[in-house]
Formats: structure tokens, C-alpha cells, sequence
């Protein structure tokens, strides 16, 4: 049998690639767009004020569970809080959202590639020479995502009650534009949460045939329609979740007028 030498590729150095294409856009945007995130909602949730207003409640502080609005849980903030640490309710929750999206399957991939170039987009060279993936320390702690999931699913029952109390204004039902830009985001939230990866294998990507479950295929179908959209349910839901505790905010301040629709 005749055979052929075949040259072994050389380790591209960082950066080099082959492509033609403005590859760096990609990654270059997911970068702009976390950390503004990242910046606000840490700014957000250290204020600890203006994030009601009237039925409204900022999912960045749901749930409230200890804090001085009528959407209070378990009443005022508790006495055991350290009085040299400012008090907001929204750190006692904002762990479990977050860490449900930094364990992300897709946000994984795109703020590896975005924030220490790993690599930083397919078939660009990236700096370092060995690759280790998730199998060690302290990236092995990403599986922990699929436990993350049940909270998330949690938090979505939540913020649909807070939707739903957002129609009931001091003088009765009604809808505000606050309500709608709540509902909206409960829904994009619902479609990114019910579309992870996690949740498609629970419910039947372990399995080796869905033909024997009528209701576990049709959810299987469901969940797998929100999945091949993922990344398009993760960003809207991201700016969605962002936009709607900016809105409750700029009302409570008094910034925006909350306009009553019916």
C-alpha cells in the first residue's frame, strides 16, 4: 500500500490564523457586552434602594426575601447582617442566577474564547501551548451547572408571580408598561432557562428511545426548539433582565414616568 509523508502543522502562534474573515468581532463583542453587564448589575445590586416601584419589584432584588418594600418575604433586614457591610437584598440571590449563567454551556464557550482567549475564536492560535479543557481544577467546578438548573427553574416561578402582581395596581387591575417589560422578560427568561442543554438531557437526551413516552418526547421536541436557539434566548434574556431593573429604577427615581395602558 502506498503511502504519503504528510507535514505536521506548526502551533500557530496567538493570533495567527488562516482565516480571512474578521473573526475578533465575535469574541471582541461578547467581551464589551459581559463586562458592561457585569459592572452594572454589580453596581445594581450593591445599591440596595430605588429597585421597587409601586407593584413593580427589579428581578435583580427578587426574591426579596429580608429588605424595607412591601415585597419583603420574612419583613425588614435581619440583625444578624454585619453592620459594617452595607445591606441589599439582592446578595442573598443574585448568587444563584449568576452562577446558573457562568456554568452556562454556551456562555462558557463564548467568554472562554472572550476573556483570556481560549482559544480566542476556531482556528486562531491561542496563547499557551498546552490545553487541559474542564478536566482539572477550578474549571472541573463548571459541572455543577445541571444543579444550578433546578434553582434557575426555581427562580422562574418567582418572577412569573412577580409579573402576574404586576398588574395589581393601588386601584385595582391594570397594565403599565412596567408590567409588560416584566412579563416579557419572565418570558425570555423562561425561553433561555427551559432551553438548556442540562434540562434537554434530563428530560430525555438520556434516554435511549423517546418513542414509549408520549409526554416525554413532547417535551423533549419542546425543550430541543428552545436549544437551537440558546444563544440568541441567552443574550435577549441577558438584556432583558438588565433593561427591566434599569426601568424599575429610572421610575422609582422619578426619572420615568410609568405610563398605565388600561
Amino acid at each position: 500500500m502506498a503511502s504519503f509523508p504528510l507535514p505536521l502543522q506548526q502551533p500557530r502562534g496567538f493570533g495567527q490564523t488562516q482565516r480571512q474573515d474578521r473573526w475578533w468581532l465575535q469574541p471582541l463583542a461578547v467581551f464589551v457586552g459581559l463586562t458592561l453587564f457585569v459592572v452594572y448589575a454589580t453596581w445594581a445590586a450593591l445599591q440596595g434602594e430605588h429597585y421597587t416601584h409601586g407593584p413593580y419589584l427589579s428581578p435583580f432584588y427578587s426574591p426579596e426575601l429580608w429588605g424595607n418594600s412591601e415585597h419583603a418575604w420574612f419583613g425588614p433586614p435581619p440583625s444578624w447582617w454585619p453592620a459594617w457591610l452595607p445591606y441589599s437584598p439582592a446578595i442573598l440571590i443574585l448568587w444563584a442566577p449568576a452562577g446558573f449563567r457562568l456554568t452556562c454551556y454556551y456562555y462558557r464557550g463564548a467568554y472562554y474564547k472572550a476573556f483570556w482567549a481560549d482559544p480566542p475564536n476556531c482556528a486562531v492560535g491561542e496563547p499557551r501551548q498546552g490545553y487541559i479543557g474542564e478536566n482539572g481544577w477550578p474549571l472541573r467546578i463548571m459541572n455543577i451547572h445541571r444543579y444550578f438548573l433546578y434553582i434557575a427553574i426555581l427562580f422562574i416561578g418567582i418572577l412569573t408571580y412577580d409579573a402576574i402582581m404586576a398588574y395589581r395596581f393601588e386601584d385595582g387591575l391594570g397594565i403599565g408598561v412596567g408590567s409588560l417589560v416584566l412579563t416579557i422578560n419572565v418570558v425570555l427568561l423562561a425561553g433561555y432557562t427551559f432551553g438548556c442543554h442540562s434540562l434537554r438531557h434530563l428530560v430525555g437526551g438520556r434516554r435511549d428511545s423517546l418513542h414509549r413516552g408520549a409526554v416525554c418526547s413532547g417535551i423533549y421536541r419542546g425543550c430541543s426548539a428552545l436549544n437551537r436557539r440558546h444563544m440568541l434566548w441567552a443574550w435577549l434574556s441577558l438584556f432583558s433582565v438588565l433593561f427591566a431593573d434599569v426601568y424599575v429604577r429610572l421610575c422609582s427615581m422619578g426619572i420615568w414616568r410609568d405610563w398605565r395602558l388600561l
